[in-house]
């Protein structure tokens, strides 16, 4: 009997979801599952193992294998205690295979750019750059979740269309197109009833950054509020791909700048807007809009785990 070919998952857990592939050698998609958002902070240990056990059981189904490699990109793993905690989970799960866990920074990257360098911005639920260079180093910046930061992140920019609406009802604020937009979007008439909404529902970061999309929507209206909120989150995000850059020294290298995240999709602009000013970082870098599921990129630092060995970029200290 031929001996079973090598089989590897790839997971990305983010605040949102969760998508696990299951993979063989040559990197071809077998299977995929997708499961509730898996961040630590916000869902909970317990919540974590469920969604995480459930994505790789559904994966895998009852074909009779074991995967070789397991990497799982989730944030916040390069903190000390979250990556114990999460070590503890994946043991628990089992499977028996070699398990590599990394920042979900660093799945996008490898998704869009390859093994290679490359600085990854993501604007999804929160917001963070994350590069490595052709040293193996890496550098980050933002990502402290959305009390401490999360700029140009569609939480950041939820709140601040939903900011502005009620300070236009106050009379604090100018007359804004958003108004009409989030009123709908909440399914009320005025905006006092948003207090209701907000408050007693128990909006998760994810359910403010669905609004997020209707600054696009009144930006392209001329709305001088929406205006600015999306030129802030431009430059918000352009700060923190340039702090990477200058840490790694990378101003005069050629590599990709991959833009991952919902928000590249329900704002165009910002995609647009990024694409034109990254040059003003590294002249020689191409910008990428991944596009692909980021748990691919999980897919190949398996395979690279389960063949050769594959070691993590290290930080830089800030």
């Amino acid at each position: 009997m031929s001996p079973q070919p090598p089989y590897v998952i790839g997971i990305d857990a983010g605040g949102t979801k969760t998508a696990c592939v299951l993979a063989d050698g040559n990197g071809q998609v077998i299977a995929t599952a997708k499961g509730d958002g898996a961040n630590l902070q916000a869902a909970g240990e317990l919540s974590v193992e469920k969604t995480l056990h459930q994505v790789m059981d559904d994966a895998i189904g009852d074909r009779p294998l074991v995967p070789a490699a397991i990497c799982l990109g989730m944030a916040g793993v390069d903190r000390e205690d979250d990556a114990r905690v999460v070590g503890a989970i994946m043991r628990r799960i089992g499977y028996k295979a070699q398990v590599f866990i990394t920042n979900d920074a660093l799945v996008a990257l490898v998704a869009g750019a390859g093994l290679g360098p490359g600085v990854v911005i993501i604007a999804g639920t929160g917001s963070i750059a994350y590069g490595k260079n052709d040293r193996d180093e890496a550098a980050r910046a933002g990502g402290w979740g959305y009390v401490l930061g999360d700029e140009g992140s569609g939480y950041w920019l939820g709140r601040l269309a939903l900011r502005a609406v009620v300070r236009e009802s106050d009379g604090r604020g100018r007359p804004t197109a958003l108004t009409p937009y989030i009123l709908r979007h909440f399914g009320v008439s005025q905006p006092q009833e948003l207090i209701h909404e907000i408050y007693h529902q128990q909006f998760k970061p994810s359910g403010i950054a669905a609004v997020a999309r209707y600054v696009q929507a009144a930006r392209d209206e001329g709305d001088p509020i929406a205006v600015a909120l999306l030129e802030n989150a431009a430059r918000e995000l352009l700060s923190c791909a340039g702090s990477v850059v200058q840490r790694l020294r990378m101003q005069a290298d050629t590599f990709p700048f991959v833009l991952a995240g919902g928000i590249f999709q329900a704002v165009p602009w910002l995609t647009e807007a990024l694409t034109q000013r990254l040059s003003q970082l590294a002249p020689h870098a191409s910008v990428v809009r991944l596009t692909r599921e980021p748990a691919l990129g999980a897919v190949t630092l398996a395979l690279a785990a389960a063949k050769d060995g594959v070691r993590l970029p290290s930080y830089l200290p800030r």
